[in-house]
């Protein structure tokens, strides 16, 4: 008897030929859901409603913006974790999620082993910034007022971005204990403070701050990018400021179950990278403060591995710990 014939008859012989010809399932076959662990209108969830919004467009199917957080940022996270992989649940992370790895080592979840990066997104830089008032004029002379005196520095809490940065300035400085770390439940209430004369200096996040300081009431000294950034053009980087090891960036990615079939992967970057170089998503994106990349999933992962790295070497370091 023939394969042909064998398959005809579904003999056992036939069934894999048969199920090579199958037809690859549409994607997305309903509404996905983009799970943004954070509360609405922050710099995370900005990002994911831009790119929900374009692959809605793309796919003829609603991508629906869901925030869940909570349990800085784990709740959302083990959620996506737990749902059903199929790519109809994405992720939105930021370098919060790379910092966790270390602060919660008994996490539900593996960061690196349960999810796939789809790309990463964009980025924006951290701004160092005091109160109008302060006669700090530069970076050196914030560093050397931690040198004569106590300095008490915000953050959006134990762990956030701008706590690493607070503490990447301890380093830079030089100033040890003379820098008091100030935690917030978020930024907004610490730039308030800051704008109020209660604490000496921040290391923010651009859009936190930028209203802020264009309207006179802080002062930016440096951003933590490698380049003068264009909404704030008029502040030097900390590469120029001679503290290149304060250099870092926030950032924001997309990722997705790694028990998602392969090629289903593949169509979620495919669109995810048509988004992403869209004319109107990526002025958007750049008005809110962001640059924006759109990497390729291997490129995605390699800078994901190495932030966990740096971060966890500071976490160790500095001993930070979870709120």
């Amino acid at each position: 008897m023939s394969i042909t014939r064998r398959a005809a008859f579904g003999l056992p012989f036939g069934l894999p030929m048969l199920a090579q010809a199958q037809p690859a399932p549409a994607f997305p076959d309903r509404a996905v859901r983009y799970i943004v662990p954070f509360t609405p209108a922050g710099l995370t969830d900005i990002m994911a409603r831009l790119v929900a919004q374009k692959l809605s467009e793309i796919w003829g199917k609603p991508v629906v913006v869901e925030n869940r957080a909570g349990g800085n940022a784990l709740i959302g996270a083990d959620a996506a974790a737990k749902s059903p992989p199929d790519g109809h649940t994405l992720l939105a992370i930021t370098l919060t999620h790379a910092v966790n790895v270390s602060l919660f080592p008994n996490a539900p979840y593996d960061l690196m082993r349960d999810f796939v990066p789809v790309s990463v997104l964009g980025s924006l830089p951290l701004v160092v910034v005091v109160n109008a008032n302060n006669p700090a004029r530069s970076l050196a002379d914030l560093i050397a007022q931690s040198r004569a005196r106590v300095l008490n520095g915000g953050s959006s809490g134990n762990g956030s971005p701008p706590h690493l940065g607070l503490e990447l300035f301890r380093r830079v400085s030089g100033a040890g204990g003379n820098i008091t770390h100030v935690p917030y439940r978020g930024g907004a209430p610490g730039v308030t403070d800051l704008v109020a004369g209660n604490l000496d200096f921040m290391v923010s996040n651009l859009p936190e701050c930028l209203a802020q300081i264009q309207a006179g009431r802080l002062r930016g000294l440096a951003v933590t990018s490698s380049a003068r950034h264009r909404l704030v053009p008029d502040i030097p980087t900390v590469i120029e400021a001679n503290a290149p090891g304060l250099e870092m960036t926030n950032w924001t990615a997309m990722l997705t179950n790694t028990a998602v079939p392969r090629p289903v992967l593949a169509e979620i970057s495919r669109a995810t990278q048509l988004a992403i170089r869209d004319a109107d998503l990526r002025r958007r994106g750049e008005e809110g403060g962001f640059d924006m990349l759109g990497w390729e999933p291997d490129r995605s992962r390699s800078f994901m591995q190495a932030e966990v790295e740096r971060w966890g070497r500071l976490v160790r370091e500095a001993g930070i710990r979870a709120d």
